[in-house]
């Protein structure tokens, strides 16, 4: 374990420093990913001969007594959260003083890829993107887990399954979630979790928060997918704080023309600077946004089109209805004569 140990090193530039490195049964292949608290690797379970994301957090985090507990009573109870859009987490703990998170690999651009290089989106897609993020952190919030980060680069983008999913979406980074109602906006050692594009008023002024915080950060992160980008630009961090705390945002409407007026209300009432005032789920947000935004973007965003058999001559059947066939009765219940 001394070279996972040393080659904690990574986070002071030696990125290389644990490629081939056995940590806690995983050995590392490659780097994917990082931010300021941690880095995630392609390994290779050796138990099960399976390709995993490793997260490995920063070695300052682990000598703190308060985030070791709660990282580990956390990452239980994350893990514990079956759900599709989610990404499921297989293990969680330290060895040699370095905290990991085993989680599925998804193999697929995370939200922000996918923005930096096709810009906004098609409204249908962001749409669908939406309501699975919502589901995700619905489901999260009856487990008392508030995520806290929602961004585009915690939301990955794999391929569906069909023409009419043709994208699956998975919620990432529970592992560093906060128990609801207990924490700011601050961690025990003193950073700041969210980021400021999408950074809920209360996380900011430092007060407790619940799921409406990451309700305000979704609909951030949705304004984003549909205008282009997010609804707060500043030049100065200051500045965009503020903003988050005191401005409203510009109509998404006029940013993206050919959206209906309706989801300027919409997204008023999500980016509402008081958590009261907000919507009551995430779910019931994006409902909101889909039938403010009906008949726009195709497929997925309409009503279903009603069809009169009479005007466009369909068959019409006439007589007793068949018996259904043999194969067929015993779910149809209808005996044979």
């Amino acid at each position: 374990m001394g070279a996972a140990s040393d080659g904690m090193g990574v986070y002071s530039g030696r990125a290389s420093g644990l490629i081939g490195a056995q940590i806690a049964g995983y050995r590392v292949e490659r780097e994917i990913g990082r931010g300021g608290m941690a880095v995630v690797y392609c390994a290779r379970d050796l138990r099960l001969d399976r390709t995993v994301a490793l997260k490995l957090l920063a070695p300052e985090l682990a000598r703190n007594d308060t985030f070791r507990r709660r990282f580990t009573h956390e990452s239980r109870v994350a893990a514990a959260i079956d759900h599709p859009h989610i990404v499921p987490i297989f293990e969680a703990g330290e060895m040699d003083g370095v905290l990991y998170i085993a989680m599925r690999y998804v193999s697929g651009l995370d939200l922000r890829a996918l923005l930096d290089r096709d810009g906004r989106l098609p409204v249908a897609m962001a749409l669908r993107i939406a309501a699975q993020v919502a589901s995700a952190l619905d489901a999260a919030h009856e487990h008392d887990l508030v995520h806290r980060d929602v961004k585009p680069g915690n939301v990955l983008v794999a391929q569906g399954t069909d023409s009419d999913h043709p994208e699956h979406v998975y919620l990432t980074d529970f592992g560093l979630t906060k128990k609801s109602l207990s924490l700011t906006g601050f961690t025990e050692v003193g950073e700041f979790v969210g980021t400021l594009d999408y950074v809920a008023p209360e996380q900011i002024s430092g007060r407790p928060v619940d799921g409406r915080c990451d309700l305000y950060s979704l609909a951030c992160v949705v304004y984003e997918t549909l205008a282009g980008g997010p609804p707060f630009q500043r030049d100065e961090d200051m500045a965009l704080l503020w903003a988050h705390q005191y401005d409203q945002p510009p109509a998404l409407s006029e940013k993206r023309p050919g959206l209906p007026s309706a989801v300027d209300g919409v997204l008023v009432k999500a980016l509402a600077k008081v958590p009261e005032d907000r919507y009551g789920s995430c779910l019931e947000f994006v409902a909101a946004l889909r039938a403010s935004a009906r008949g726009i973007g195709g497929k997925g965003s309409h009503p279903p089109t009603q069809v009169d058999p009479g005007v466009v001559g369909a068959a019409q059947h006439v007589g007793p209805v068949p018996d259904p066939p043999v194969w067929a009765r015993p779910v149809f219940g209808r005996p044979p004569g």
